[in-house]
């Protein structure tokens, strides 16, 4: 794995997403939902960060939405 941590915490998705952090709780808490659903162990309040720009930004790189 390249140098990059494998999960998003809540401050960085609401940083990324410029939302408030309750807000970016609640987006982890429902993509983790979905993880969940297929059959993916999840931690809360992270959110593995390739499902999370997978999920917002298609198939764009990290480097490339910021």
């Amino acid at each position: 794995m390249e140098n990059a941590k494998m999960f998003l915490r809540a401050e960085e998705v609401a940083e990324i997403m410029e939302v408030s952090l309750p807000y970016a709780y609640k987006l982890i808490r429902e993509m983790n939902r979905e993880l969940t659903r297929k059959g993916c162990f999840t931690i809360a309040g992270r959110i593995d960060r390739k499902f999370f720009f997978d999920h917002f930004y298609g198939t764009r790189e990290e480097q490339e939405v910021q």
